[in-house]
């Protein structure tokens, strides 16, 4: 299954042309090289019928093709995903999901993609391994942010509000695609308010639990970001469950893309965000990651 009609609207929703051409050209070259369509179509339809298998096992195989074939192995790691769309598709509506939200969930595809070129130059994906969670039919984009179910790990937390968050209770945890959406107070409400109808369920009295684990929950983002950066609002809709340093800036492709690698005092400062990071770490500061959590009402966060 190559050329589908999930994929062709995906194309029209915000690609830039470069992105969307190539995308087509790739879909284009299985149906060109049949040799290669004749091992890589089995590999992807059977993930696509059985996604409960890791998806691991079909990226070792994906592999293993892009040597024999020549073809760069993100490239045929994005034809994976692009050949699940309709199954997902399918999967989304059986939990009585919308087409808005099977859409606004696979622009994941485009962020991946762009982060690709950005990144290593070609079109796909590196972090293939990340879609299991939408084959699987686990993760869903409502607004701004995705969601999924999670168990929480860490020792009890009682939040602000005297709600306490034991280990191992269910909570709704938060992913930040680079949809190059700011993170305003509007953007940010109207996705909590649309996750919140449909995990309401969840929760007895009515109170959803959401949580967030990510580089951008570092508590000393209040000190060296901007005061008007919406980051920093982000951060202060949650109370962290810790925030620590690391040793390392894993993250640092999400800042500077191509130049990551360069550095601290060679990073580009063309924005409020780099110019700030460039700045924090050439002084010999480190970077983090925090863990928080948030009680929503559907309406407000409760304090």
């Amino acid at each position: 299954m190559h050329g589908n009609k999930e994929l062709d609207a995906l194309l029209e929703k915000g690609y830039e042309s470069f992105a969307a051409n190539g995308i087509r050209e790739l879909v284009g070259m299985l149906d060109e090289n049949r040799e290669l369509a004749l091992e890589f179509d089995p590999i992807a339809d059977d993930y696509a019928n059985h996604p409960e298998k890791p998806i691991s096992d079909m990226l070792k195989k994906i592999s293993v093709i892009s040597k024999k074939y020549n073809v760069n192995e993100y490239s045929l790691d994005l034809l994976l995903v692009i050949n699940g769309l309709p199954y997902i598709h399918k999967k989304f509506k059986d939990k009585g999901l919308s087409d808005d939200v099977f859409y606004e969930t696979m622009d994941d595809i485009r962020c991946k993609t762009r982060e690709c070129i950005e990144c290593k130059g070609v079109i796909g994906t590196f972090v293939a391994e990340w879609y299991d969670r939408f084959f699987k039919g686990t993760c869903f984009g409502f607004g701004r942010f995705q969601y999924e179910t999670a168990q929480f790990s860490d020792p009890d937390f009682t939040l602000s509000c005297g709600k306490t968050v034991k280990t191992g209770d269910r909570y709704i945890n938060m992913h930040i695609p680079s949809r190059g959406i700011p993170l305003t107070d509007g953007i940010r409400f109207a996705s909590y308010r649309k996750a919140y109808e449909y995990f309401a369920p969840l929760f007895d009295d009515g109170i959803v639990i959401f949580g967030c684990h990510s580089w951008l929950l570092y508590d000393k983002h209040n000190e060296f970001l901007p005061e008007c950066m919406n980051i920093r609002k982000f951060l202060s809709d949650f109370e962290l469950v810790y925030s620590v340093e690391t040793e390392e800036f894993g993250d640092i492709w999400r800042v500077f893309g191509r130049y990551a690698d360069l550095p601290y005092d060679q990073l580009p400062r063309d924005t409020k965000l780099r110019d700030a990071y460039a700045k924090w770490l050439s002084a010999g500061n480190k970077s983090g990651v925090g863990m928080g959590l948030f009680a929503f009402d559907g309406e407000k966060i409760i304090r």
